[in-house]
């Protein structure tokens, strides 16, 4: 899902700039441990049970990662001072290729075809054809076979504890920070480390809505769940109980894929839409061309 939702999963970009990031720093082994205490706090005012949340951050899994907010402040800078990473983005390109290739497509095919019933009851409920709701879980998750390649709660909780830049700044290349992007840098560290929070309280009570240890969901690396790759706060809007079993699961392939229509549903989508609408559309579920350009090859691709 969209990279200020996600969405999920991990998504490929993220994972680009992640794996960037990583080579480029060598991080102590101390930045595994924080002070979890401003956080603690915070969640039991918002009336969290304060027993079960010291509980919870008591536990040795329980890490902080600050590889998630680094990465973030490195795009939004790029973004905005238009700083073009010529390594990143060939490698962005190569890793949505691949999805091109005749093999994958075989593979996605042969996924439609097992799923042709309950592909059909979201095309006849939501109006989504079966190739789009396919290349979307293809693009997203490499049709649920890749989940996320860390702890969501450890995610979320690491970039909701890094509300000052100060908490960040000695995992970022030295070369990020200038004078001229360091006020926003602080800005839009504040705002993604509020955005994590909201996100950080609706897994936790995902988790307990469905009786599922918090720490053992994977995510993306922004904290995106589940085969569709929601952001947590997602799950309420828009998900749905497809298999009548009193809860929604994402990781279960009905529940998923039934959410995954909602929301583009919910979008915009529509019956006999042209190309470009459906771009746009596909835009909402991840603010990404290369994204958007890529599901909707797929989806040719599956239909031919």
């Amino acid at each position: 899902m969209d990279l200020k939702r996600s969405h999920i999963t991990c998504h490929l970009i993220s994972l680009a700039l992640a794996s960037i990031f990583s080579m480029s720093l060598i991080i102590s082994p101390s930045w595994a441990y924080a002070d979890w205490t401003p956080l603690i706090e915070r969640l039991v005012a918002d009336k969290f049970d304060e027993q079960g949340i010291r509980k919870i951050f008591d536990r040795p899994g329980v890490n902080f990662d600050p590889s998630s907010m680094s990465c973030k402040l490195k795009e939004l800078i790029n973004n905005r001072y238009k700083k073009h990473d010529a390594v990143s983005a060939r490698k962005v390109k190569a890793a949505y290729a691949r999805f091109l290739r005749p093999e994958v497509i075989a593979e996605a095919q042969s996924y439609l075809q097992r799923n042709r019933e309950t592909l059909q009851g979201i095309t006849e409920n939501y109006c989504v054809p079966k190739e789009i709701v396919v290349s979307i879980l293809l693009v997203e998750t490499a049709l649920g076979q890749n989940l996320g390649d860390r702890g969501a709660f450890n995610t979320l909780a690491s970039m909701a504890l890094s509300y000052d830049l100060e908490t960040i700044r000695p995992y970022l290349a030295p070369d990020l920070l200038t004078r001229r992007n360091e006020d926003f840098a602080k800005k839009r560290c504040r705002q993604k480390a509020d955005w994590a929070y909201e996100e950080l309280k609706a897994l936790i009570k995902y988790a307990s809505d469905n009786g599922i240890d918090p720490l053992s969901i994977p995510g993306s690396l922004y904290g995106a769940i589940g085969i569709c790759q929601f952001m947590p706060t997602k799950i309420s809007v828009y998900g749905v109980d497809a298999d009548k079993d009193g809860r929604v699961n994402l990781f279960s392939e009905q529940d998923a894929l039934y959410s995954m229509a909602n929301y583009l549903r919910s979008h915009g989508w529509r019956c006999d839409m042209s190309a470009k609408r459906q771009y746009r559309v596909i835009l909402a579920y991840n603010h990404s061309n290369i994204y958007a350009d890529t599901v909707l090859n797929v989806a040719k691709k599956l239909k031919e």
